[in-house]
């Protein structure tokens, strides 16, 4: 809906409504629908971190926290960089933010001017673009491809480089492709960004699910900590998107900006919430191998119901995230005709590509956040569709 109002900034006169936003409405479209479109887990929190969160709130942390975030909860980041990937993070130079989706903009209002261009790996998480325009930044799409397993081309991305160009955004494991980017492709971006004195803002959200090898985080390659911004979340790595948690990590003269912007949008993290990430990451050794392997087992088998079907593909075995980026080429529909279609005729929600940026087209986003079972029935339902078949 587009509202014109005098008292409405003309700014917002454009419609901006994303598909997963309309995607609670159409999820009542039947009684009978399965909703594979947003990115909500069915599994809830481990009870290690509801409990501990419970009791100390009721001990009393349930004020205003220091304005980095729990200084407990910041050494314990620390600690997870260390143990992890053997990086060195400075409490100075992490900041625990009210979810990562708000990390992201705090990040980029702190390092972006007017006019400022920002380049996106795309397809990309639908927020991006806007998140840059909301600080005054241009969004650059950066196209990845199916037939380049979805990596960053180093050439596309240099050709796109100018004198405005401040940063580039890189998700790995990704939303929605389900790739992830090798460290050779990571390399070449961190040689490029070094080349042309960018920045890169690395949304390193779904780390704990890359199935095929481990995590590398960009910012531990060579030269990249001075120029890299990390946003993690607890949403996705611990099933915890509704206690709103995240944290950054960046040069520190970075996170003093940042918190600056931050006293004067919401002060603080939520405190309960804070406390709850501690137990998540002090207990991730116990919460997190039957999560990940729940997701790994949902993952393939709906990347092979998919393969089985005539018209439609995705790549095999998935890589990484709880999303597969079905291509749907071979029907001759388009995105949003192949998700009407499947709403209509099997009663099944899924978002379309063209949501997540132009190079989108043709595909549909999954996300695999219901059990095996109803993965199935979802699966049998789409089979019977006349034009998926050979």
């Amino acid at each position: 809906m587009i509202l014109k109002h005098k008292f409405i900034a003309k700014r917002y006169w454009k419609d901006q409504s994303t598909a997963m936003g309309q995607s609670d409405v159409l999820a009542k479209s039947f009684d009978d629908v399965i909703n594979l479109s947003l990115g909500d887990p069915d599994l809830i929190t481990d009870d290690i971190i509801i409990e501990g969160a419970f009791k100390d709130a009721k001990a009393g942390h349930t004020k205003y926290t220091d304005f980095r975030g729990d200084p407990e909860l910041r050494k314990e980041i620390c600690r997870y960089y260390k143990e992890e990937y053997g990086m060195d993070v400075k409490d100075e130079e992490v900041f625990v933010s009210t979810s990562a989706c708000l990390g992201m903009y705090l990040a980029l209002e702190a390092i972006l001017d007017d006019g400022d261009e920002v380049i996106l790996q795309a397809p990309y998480f639908t927020p991006y673009p806007q998140q840059v325009e909301l600080a005054r930044g241009i969004p650059v799409e950066l196209p990845t491809y199916e037939e380049e397993d979805f990596q960053i081309d180093t050439g596309r991305l240099e050709s796109l480089i100018n004198e405005r160009t401040k940063a580039v955004v890189i998700n790995s494991p990704s939303n929605p492709t389900g790739n992830c980017l090798t460290v050779e492709t990571m390399e070449k971006i961190a040689a490029i960004a070094k080349k042309h004195d960018l920045i890169v803002i690395s949304d390193d959200i779904y780390t704990s699910f890359s199935y095929q090898n481990p995590f590398v985080p960009i910012a531990s390659l060579a030269g990249m900590r001075e120029r890299t911004i990390i946003l993690n979340s607890f949403s996705k790595n611990f099933t915890m998107t509704g206690w709103r948690i995240g944290n950054i990590i960046a040069p520190d003269y970075i996170i003093r900006t940042i918190q600056q912007i931050n006293e004067n949008v919401v002060f603080t993290a939520p405190s309960i919430s804070q406390r709850a990430a501690i137990y998540a990451l002090r207990n991730r050794d116990v919460i997190q191998p039957p999560m990940i392997e729940e997701y790994r087992k949902r993952m393939f088998y709906a990347a092979e119901r998919i393969n089985e079907i005539p018209k439609l593909s995705v790549i095999y075995p998935p890589k990484g995230s709880f999303y597969l980026f079905m291509n749907i080429k071979e029907s001759g529909l388009t995105s949003v005709e192949a998700c009407d279609l499947i709403l209509k005729e099997a009663h099944v929600l899924m978002l379309p590509g063209n949501a997540f940026g132009n190079c989108g087209e043709g595909y549909v986003r999954i996300a695999c956040t219901v059990n095996v079972d109803t993965l199935k029935e979802a699966f049998d339902r789409i089979a019977k569709i006349k034009e998926f078949q050979a």
